[in-house]
Protein backbone atom coordinates (compact mmCIF):
# COMPACT_ATOMS: atom_id res chain seq x y z
CA UNK A 1 0.00 0.00 0.00
CA UNK A 2 1.26 3.65 -0.87
CA UNK A 3 2.13 5.45 2.04
CA UNK A 4 0.04 8.68 2.96
CA UNK A 5 1.03 11.24 5.02
CA UNK A 6 -1.28 14.49 5.12
CA UNK A 7 0.39 17.55 4.49
CA UNK A 8 -2.22 20.16 4.84
CA UNK A 9 -2.13 23.68 3.65
CA UNK A 10 -4.41 26.62 3.53
CA UNK A 11 -4.50 29.06 0.77
CA UNK A 12 -6.63 32.16 -0.64
CA UNK A 13 -6.92 33.54 -3.64
CA UNK A 14 -8.18 37.62 -3.47
CA UNK A 15 -10.48 38.07 -6.75
CA UNK A 16 -10.85 41.48 -7.06
CA UNK A 17 -11.51 44.59 -9.34
CA UNK A 18 -9.05 47.13 -10.55
CA UNK A 19 -9.75 50.85 -10.65
CA UNK A 20 -7.32 53.25 -12.17
CA UNK A 21 -6.00 54.30 -9.11
CA UNK A 22 -2.89 52.25 -8.62
CA UNK A 23 -2.31 52.98 -5.00
CA UNK A 24 -6.07 52.46 -4.36
CA UNK A 25 -5.33 48.82 -5.90
CA UNK A 26 -2.75 48.34 -3.40
CA UNK A 27 -4.33 48.86 -0.63
CA UNK A 28 -7.89 47.09 -1.50
CA UNK A 29 -5.06 44.13 -2.36
CA UNK A 30 -3.29 44.30 1.47
CA UNK A 31 -6.90 44.65 2.83
CA UNK A 32 -7.04 41.18 1.45
CA UNK A 33 -4.09 39.72 2.57
CA UNK A 34 -4.49 40.77 5.88
CA UNK A 35 -8.25 39.31 5.94
CA UNK A 36 -6.68 36.10 4.67
CA UNK A 37 -3.96 35.77 7.32
CA UNK A 38 -7.15 36.72 10.35
CA UNK A 39 -8.60 33.26 8.54
CA UNK A 40 -5.82 31.28 8.68
CA UNK A 41 -4.51 31.42 5.06
CA UNK A 42 -0.77 30.52 4.85
CA UNK A 43 -0.38 31.27 0.90
CA UNK A 44 -2.17 34.24 -0.66
CA UNK A 45 -2.73 35.13 -4.20
CA UNK A 46 -3.22 38.36 -6.09
CA UNK A 47 -4.90 38.45 -9.57
CA UNK A 48 -2.86 39.21 -12.48
CA UNK A 49 -1.57 43.62 -13.36
CA UNK A 50 -3.50 43.80 -9.87
CA UNK A 51 -2.09 47.19 -9.69
CA UNK A 52 -3.97 48.71 -12.46
CA UNK A 53 -6.90 48.23 -15.05
CA UNK A 54 -6.69 45.92 -17.90
CA UNK A 55 -4.58 48.58 -20.01
CA UNK A 56 -3.86 45.88 -22.97
CA UNK A 57 -7.38 46.28 -23.73
CA UNK A 58 -6.22 49.22 -25.85
CA UNK A 59 -3.45 49.25 -28.74
CA UNK A 60 -1.64 52.30 -27.17
CA UNK A 61 -2.61 53.65 -23.57
CA UNK A 62 -2.47 57.10 -22.95
CA UNK A 63 -0.80 56.88 -19.60
CA UNK A 64 2.42 54.47 -18.39
CA UNK A 65 1.79 51.89 -15.99
CA UNK A 66 5.17 50.71 -15.64
CA UNK A 67 7.08 50.43 -12.20
CA UNK A 68 10.24 49.43 -11.50
CA UNK A 69 10.18 46.26 -9.30
CA UNK A 70 10.51 45.76 -6.46
CA UNK A 71 9.95 49.11 -5.54
CA UNK A 72 6.73 50.71 -4.27
CA UNK A 73 4.89 47.49 -4.42
CA UNK A 74 7.74 45.29 -3.18
CA UNK A 75 8.24 47.23 -0.20
CA UNK A 76 4.62 47.62 1.16
CA UNK A 77 3.65 43.66 0.18
CA UNK A 78 6.80 42.94 1.94
CA UNK A 79 6.08 44.84 5.14
CA UNK A 80 2.45 42.70 5.00
CA UNK A 81 4.01 39.75 4.68
CA UNK A 82 6.47 39.89 7.58
CA UNK A 83 3.54 41.69 9.70
CA UNK A 84 0.93 39.31 8.66
CA UNK A 85 2.72 36.21 8.64
CA UNK A 86 1.55 35.19 5.51
CA UNK A 87 3.31 34.12 1.81
CA UNK A 88 2.19 36.29 -0.84
CA UNK A 89 2.42 34.81 -4.04
CA UNK A 90 1.44 39.05 -5.58
CA UNK A 91 -0.14 38.79 -9.05
CA UNK A 92 1.75 40.50 -11.52
CA UNK A 93 2.68 43.82 -11.92
CA UNK A 94 3.92 45.44 -15.15
CA UNK A 95 7.15 45.90 -14.33
CA UNK A 96 10.13 48.82 -15.84
CA UNK A 97 13.21 46.66 -16.13
CA UNK A 98 17.08 48.76 -16.04
CA UNK A 99 17.32 47.56 -19.57
CA UNK A 100 14.34 49.68 -21.01
CA UNK A 101 12.55 46.37 -21.14
CA UNK A 102 8.86 45.48 -19.71
CA UNK A 103 7.57 42.39 -18.43
CA UNK A 104 4.65 41.26 -16.65
CA UNK A 105 5.93 40.22 -13.41
CA UNK A 106 5.32 38.77 -10.67
CA UNK A 107 6.72 39.17 -7.38
CA UNK A 108 6.62 36.10 -4.72
CA UNK A 109 7.15 36.61 -1.26
CA UNK A 110 7.93 34.89 1.80
CA UNK A 111 5.85 34.71 5.41
CA UNK A 112 8.83 36.63 6.91
CA UNK A 113 8.97 39.34 4.18
CA UNK A 114 11.59 38.57 2.05
CA UNK A 115 11.50 38.52 -1.47
CA UNK A 116 12.57 35.31 -2.64
CA UNK A 117 12.30 35.54 -6.15
CA UNK A 118 9.69 36.94 -9.38
CA UNK A 119 8.11 35.08 -13.06
CA UNK A 120 8.02 36.86 -15.99
CA UNK A 121 5.53 35.75 -17.51
CA UNK A 122 6.59 33.63 -20.92
CA UNK A 123 3.84 33.53 -23.34
CA UNK A 124 2.44 36.68 -24.15
CA UNK A 125 -1.03 36.80 -26.60
CA UNK A 126 -2.44 39.42 -29.14
CA UNK A 127 -5.60 39.65 -30.10
CA UNK A 128 -8.36 42.26 -30.10
CA UNK A 129 -8.58 43.67 -26.13
CA UNK A 130 -5.38 41.34 -24.94
CA UNK A 131 -2.88 43.57 -27.21
CA UNK A 132 -0.05 42.34 -24.64
CA UNK A 133 2.73 42.44 -27.34
CA UNK A 134 2.65 46.47 -27.56
CA UNK A 135 3.45 46.21 -23.74
CA UNK A 136 5.59 43.16 -22.79
CA UNK A 137 8.56 41.69 -23.67
CA UNK A 138 8.43 37.90 -23.51
CA UNK A 139 9.58 36.84 -19.91
CA UNK A 140 13.78 36.23 -20.52
CA UNK A 141 14.29 34.06 -16.79
CA UNK A 142 12.36 30.90 -17.78
CA UNK A 143 9.70 29.06 -15.53
CA UNK A 144 10.89 28.75 -11.93
CA UNK A 145 9.86 27.15 -8.69
CA UNK A 146 9.83 28.54 -5.11
CA UNK A 147 10.62 26.80 -1.79
CA UNK A 148 8.16 28.74 0.61
CA UNK A 149 8.96 25.99 3.72
CA UNK A 150 5.42 24.52 3.57
CA UNK A 151 5.47 23.76 -0.24
CA UNK A 152 7.55 24.30 -3.29
CA UNK A 153 5.71 26.83 -5.62
CA UNK A 154 5.22 27.57 -8.81
CA UNK A 155 3.52 30.58 -10.88
CA UNK A 156 2.51 31.04 -14.37
CA UNK A 157 0.79 34.41 -15.99
CA UNK A 158 -2.32 33.98 -17.60
CA UNK A 159 -1.69 33.07 -21.28
CA UNK A 160 0.73 30.74 -20.23
CA UNK A 161 -2.08 28.27 -18.76
CA UNK A 162 -2.84 27.08 -22.24
CA UNK A 163 0.42 25.61 -22.55
CA UNK A 164 0.86 22.11 -20.82
CA UNK A 165 4.95 22.85 -21.53
CA UNK A 166 4.92 24.90 -19.11
CA UNK A 167 2.72 23.38 -16.77
CA UNK A 168 4.72 20.26 -16.89
CA UNK A 169 8.01 22.25 -16.79
CA UNK A 170 7.28 23.25 -13.41
CA UNK A 171 5.70 20.17 -12.10
CA UNK A 172 9.20 18.31 -13.57
CA UNK A 173 10.78 20.91 -11.43
CA UNK A 174 9.28 19.86 -8.49
CA UNK A 175 5.77 22.34 -7.75
CA UNK A 176 3.62 20.80 -5.87
CA UNK A 177 1.01 23.80 -6.18
CA UNK A 178 1.00 26.12 -9.45
CA UNK A 179 -0.37 29.61 -9.15
CA UNK A 180 -2.15 30.92 -12.24
CA UNK A 181 -2.56 34.86 -11.77
CA UNK A 182 -4.83 35.97 -14.61
CA UNK A 183 -6.81 38.84 -16.00
CA UNK A 184 -9.30 36.86 -18.82
CA UNK A 185 -12.89 37.29 -19.89
CA UNK A 186 -15.35 37.55 -22.67
CA UNK A 187 -16.22 40.88 -25.10
CA UNK A 188 -18.86 42.27 -24.58
CA UNK A 189 -21.49 40.30 -26.31
CA UNK A 190 -19.08 39.17 -29.06
CA UNK A 191 -20.37 35.32 -29.90
CA UNK A 192 -18.28 32.19 -28.60
CA UNK A 193 -18.30 30.05 -31.46
CA UNK A 194 -16.05 27.69 -30.61
CA UNK A 195 -17.81 26.85 -26.84
CA UNK A 196 -18.14 28.36 -23.87
CA UNK A 197 -15.03 30.46 -22.66
CA UNK A 198 -14.77 29.69 -19.09
CA UNK A 199 -15.44 26.54 -19.53
CA UNK A 200 -12.17 25.35 -21.44
CA UNK A 201 -10.07 27.86 -19.51
CA UNK A 202 -11.17 25.96 -16.22
CA UNK A 203 -10.69 22.69 -17.82
CA UNK A 204 -7.47 22.85 -19.30
CA UNK A 205 -6.34 23.97 -15.77
CA UNK A 206 -7.53 21.44 -14.11
CA UNK A 207 -6.25 19.22 -16.84
CA UNK A 208 -2.88 20.50 -15.65
CA UNK A 209 -4.03 19.32 -12.21
CA UNK A 210 -4.24 16.00 -12.63
CA UNK A 211 -1.70 15.19 -15.45
CA UNK A 212 1.02 16.45 -13.40
CA UNK A 213 -0.61 15.28 -9.98
CA UNK A 214 -0.03 18.94 -8.71
CA UNK A 215 -2.37 21.61 -7.01
CA UNK A 216 -3.73 24.33 -9.22
CA UNK A 217 -4.75 27.90 -7.94
CA UNK A 218 -6.28 30.08 -10.36
CA UNK A 219 -7.22 33.48 -9.41
CA UNK A 220 -8.93 35.86 -11.68
CA UNK A 221 -10.09 39.54 -11.69
CA UNK A 222 -13.78 40.72 -11.92
CA UNK A 223 -15.29 43.36 -13.45
CA UNK A 224 -16.04 45.25 -16.30
CA UNK A 225 -13.76 47.65 -18.27
CA UNK A 226 -15.02 49.01 -21.29
CA UNK A 227 -16.14 46.18 -23.72
CA UNK A 228 -14.04 43.53 -21.24
CA UNK A 229 -16.25 41.52 -18.75
CA UNK A 230 -13.76 39.88 -16.65
CA UNK A 231 -15.77 36.62 -15.19
CA UNK A 232 -13.34 35.40 -11.91
CA UNK A 233 -14.79 32.21 -11.23
CA UNK A 234 -11.40 31.70 -9.44
CA UNK A 235 -10.92 27.89 -8.51
CA UNK A 236 -8.23 25.76 -6.65
CA UNK A 237 -8.64 22.18 -8.04
CA UNK A 238 -6.59 19.27 -5.89
CA UNK A 239 -4.30 16.78 -7.85
CA UNK A 240 -6.66 14.78 -9.41
CA UNK A 241 -9.10 17.55 -10.94
CA UNK A 242 -11.55 18.30 -7.99
CA UNK A 243 -12.47 21.51 -7.31
CA UNK A 244 -12.03 22.68 -3.84
CA UNK A 245 -13.54 26.31 -3.84
CA UNK A 246 -14.51 28.12 -6.60
CA UNK A 247 -15.88 31.62 -6.91
CA UNK A 248 -18.51 33.28 -9.01
CA UNK A 249 -18.03 36.85 -11.03
CA UNK A 250 -17.95 38.97 -7.43
CA UNK A 251 -15.04 40.39 -5.94
CA UNK A 252 -14.14 37.29 -2.87
CA UNK A 253 -11.51 35.86 -1.05
CA UNK A 254 -11.49 32.47 -1.61
CA UNK A 255 -9.62 29.96 1.28
CA UNK A 256 -9.61 26.60 1.20
CA UNK A 257 -7.45 23.74 2.62
CA UNK A 258 -5.27 21.65 -0.04
CA UNK A 259 -3.55 18.13 1.15
CA UNK A 260 0.15 18.20 -0.58
CA UNK A 261 -0.18 14.45 0.91
CA UNK A 262 -2.71 13.61 -1.11
CA UNK A 263 -0.85 15.03 -4.67
CA UNK A 264 2.10 12.23 -3.09
CA UNK A 265 -0.12 9.50 -3.42
CA UNK A 266 -1.84 9.97 -6.51
CA UNK A 267 1.43 10.80 -8.63
CA UNK A 268 2.81 7.50 -7.18
CA UNK A 269 -0.30 5.78 -7.93
CA UNK A 270 -0.98 6.65 -10.99
CA UNK A 271 2.63 6.95 -11.93
CA UNK A 272 2.59 9.00 -15.05
CA UNK A 273 6.10 10.36 -14.00
CA UNK A 274 7.72 7.26 -13.73
CA UNK A 275 6.18 6.13 -17.42
CA UNK A 276 7.09 9.23 -19.02
CA UNK A 277 9.07 8.77 -22.45
CA UNK A 278 11.44 12.07 -23.38
CA UNK A 279 13.50 10.45 -25.99
CA UNK A 280 9.45 10.35 -27.83
CA UNK A 281 8.60 14.16 -27.35
CA UNK A 282 11.78 16.14 -30.20
CA UNK A 283 8.36 16.93 -31.32
CA UNK A 284 7.17 18.66 -28.79
CA UNK A 285 10.11 21.40 -28.92
CA UNK A 286 10.19 21.46 -32.56
CA UNK A 287 9.71 24.81 -34.24
CA UNK A 288 7.02 24.86 -36.95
Amino acid sequence: MIPWTPRKVKLALAQFAMVEEQQKNLETAIGYIREASKKGAQIVCLPELFRSPYFCRHERCEREYAEPVPGHVGEALSEVAKSSNIAIIAGSVYEQAPSGEKFNTSLIFSDNGSLIGNYRKVHIPHDPSFYEKNYFAPGDGGFKVFDLGIAKVAVLICYDQWFPEAARSVALMGAEIIFYPTAIGTLGAEPQPEGDWQLAWETVQRGHAVANNVVVATVNRVGVEGDSVFWGGSFVSDAFGKLLVKGDNNPALLLTEIDLGHSQFTRESWRFFHSRRPEQYTGVVRKN
